[in-house]
């Protein structure tokens, strides 16, 4: 096992020297073990390092490829693709603008049998090709429409006819909803197996849409409307009694307008709030942008024992005692969203903490009473988060224990990997170091906008959490001339709109020669020879955003599309306009 161990760490870390000079023996090593080391790796772009590592990887990491992004570029290597990847389950076709109906003939002919199809971000759906497709997968599980350009009832009657096995759908947010409930109940009746669908964002949609859904879905699980505003409090109510075996769940209730400027809240149906409480099986529920009531969340936490995911983004017309009252009852959640919930404090995120034991990630973005004293508590006390959005708050600012006792909250949490610690314009130079000594396996630092830190705090970072694959210091005065090291785990770095030159370029290709992403959009000052000396150095760089980089000529971007074939993607404005690169 530690023999495992040993690989699976050198695979990963692809980019490193040693890897490179590494002698690979697979002579007796099954290829079924690889197999198992290869199912470690999460990130696709390691999984394709390794292929080039051998015939015999080649081999086994097309085997084991199950998903696959289609951009514009990709569509010649379409036939070679999918004889590589001969059990791709899960095509993403939402980045791909030419010609779908052509692309889906193609896929229909490959011989796949997809579980999963991305379709979104569309002018509209292929009607022809989705027909033909499914003659040769009828066994298509999900399907994924949003943000579709324009979406209607006979889309979605096509789609049920096509894909009668289908468990999940999402219909979000069409820019041109003509979804009515006519279309809804009909695909209700065609999908016998549907246990999920978001219908968020189509406005026409009434109780009706609701009621035929939970209705005649008996495997439904997991419905999403929000923004569906026609829907009401007692279609909700209605809905809950056909179908009290929801695991999710999530709507609005709306703001509505009063005479004059302001808004008031709509009241809230106590019909609704005794049904929340027969939904013992509910795992999530979303009410973002509601006003709600602590007597709601009373009853939300006096049925939903087994709460996971609570999500309060933006809401309102609650206090202390609703969430104290739902988190002290449903200890299993794991996904704690309160972000914009402005009347949080230290003191109420201290006493909130004590019910968060099992708690892995938490937005408290927003927030903007808090400060240091908030997020030492979090970090000492939740003992399993991962993940902490601590965006736009107060963060930099030392409560009075601090100024005492300056190591006092410095207890060392290894489970934190990923902070979002973006726009905190007070957060300083020994904040930012205390917390990088709290959180030394960080994965993920985002300082986005952070205008009061240094380089040298920056470079010392580096050197204390040396996990760190993800660094945002976009819109910041940070440079990184300081740094003197190598930072080997560094996959994808974000300098967008900071005062950066050559200069720096030059650091990071000598420093971050493992790059795989590099965002440097809005960095006048870059030229032409700096993003040279990046892409030669650093060897696996498949993602460059130069938009507005004007220094960076047009000629040389336009050679890097033959003479960097492992360049995947490069953003530039050509002549004024976005030119986005896919291969």
């Amino acid at each position: 096992m530690v023999s495992f161990l040993f690989s699976l760490n050198m695979l990963i870390d692809n980019q490193d020297q040693r890897f490179r000079r590494m002698e690979v023996r697979t002579v007796d090593i099954p290829d079924e073990c690889w197999d198992l080391v290869f199912r470690f790796l999460d990130d696709g772009r390691d999984l394709e390092s390794i292929s080039m590592v051998c015939k015999l990887f080649l081999s086994i990491s097309s085997q084991i490829q199950h998903s696959l992004k289609i951009f514009d570029q990709t569509v010649e290597l379409i036939p070679n693709l999918f004889m590589r990847f001969p059990k791709l389950r899960v095509l993403d076709l939402s980045y791909f603008n030419g010609n779908l109906e052509g692309l889906l003939h193609q896929i229909s002919q490959s011989g796949l049998d997809l579980d999963s199809l991305n379709l979104s971000h569309q002018r509209k759906l292929p009607i022809e090709g989705l027909s033909e497709l499914s003659l040769a997968m009828k066994n298509l599980r999900v399907m994924i429409c949003s943000n579709i350009g324009s979406l209607d009832d006979s889309d979605l009657e096509v789609m049920a006819s096509c894909f009668p096995l289908l468990q999940e759908v999402d219909i979000s947010f069409p820019l041109d909803s003509r979804v009515s409930d006519f279309g809804i109940s009909k695909l209700s009746l065609m999908l016998e197996n549907l246990q999920k669908i978001n219908l968020s964002g189509n406005h026409l949609l009434t109780d009706q849409s609701l009621l035929a859904l939970c209705r005649n879905c008996v495997s439904l699980e997991e419905v999403l409307f929000l923004s569906c505003f026609r829907i009401t409090q007692l279609g909700i109510v209605s809905a809950i009694r056909f179908r009290g075996n929801l695991a999710s769940i999530a709507f609005n209730i709306e703001k509505r307008r009063i005479h004059g400027p302001g808004l008031a809240p709509v009241p809230i149906s106590q019909d609704l709030i005794g049904a929340l409480k027969c939904l013992e099986r509910l795992i999530a529920i979303d009410l973002s942008n509601s006003f709600i009531s602590d007597e709601l969340l009373s009853s939300v936490a006096e049925g939903c024992h087994i709460l996971k995911k609570l999500i309060l983004q933006g809401c309102c017309n609650f206090t202390f005692a609703g969430i104290s009252c739902v988190l002290s009852k449903c200890q299993y959640v794991e996904f704690l969203d309160l972000g914009k919930v402005d009347f949080l404090t230290d003191q109420c995120i201290a006493k909130l903490s004590m019910f968060l034991l099992n708690v892995t990630s938490i937005n408290l973005s927003g927030c903007c009473q808090l400060t240091n004293s908030a997020f030492f508590t979090l970090t000492r006390n939740c003992t399993l988060l991962a993940e902490i959005r601590m965006e736009r708050t107060y963060l930099g600012v030392k409560a009075d224990e601090e100024d005492k006792d300056p190591s006092l909250d410095l207890v060392p949490n290894s489970q934190v990997k990923s902070l979002y610690l973006g726009h905190n314009i007070l957060l300083d130079d020994e904040t930012l170091f205390k917390i990088a000594s709290i959180c030394p396996n960080l994965e993920l630092l985002d300082l986005n906008s952070c205008s009061s830190i240094s380089e040298e705090c920056i470079a010392e970072v580096l050197k204390k959490c040396r996990e760190i694959r993800h660094l945002s210091l976009a819109y910041t005065e940070v440079k990184l001339l300081t740094i003197d090291s190598q930072v080997s785990q560094m996959k994808a770095l974000n300098l967008s709109g900071s005062r950066i030159g050559d200069e720096t370029l030059s650091v990071v290709s000598k420093w971050f020669c493992g790059l795989v992403a590099l965002e440097i959009q809005n960095c006048s000052d870059v030229t032409t020879k700096g993003v040279r000396e990046v892409v030669e150095s650093c060897m696996g760089l498949r993602e460059l955003n130069l938009k507005n980089c004007d220094l960076v000529s047009d000629e040389y971007i336009a050679t890097l599309e033959f003479s960097k074939p492992s360049l995947r993607k490069i953003i530039k404005h050509l002549a004024g306009i976005a030119v986005d690169y896919y291969r």
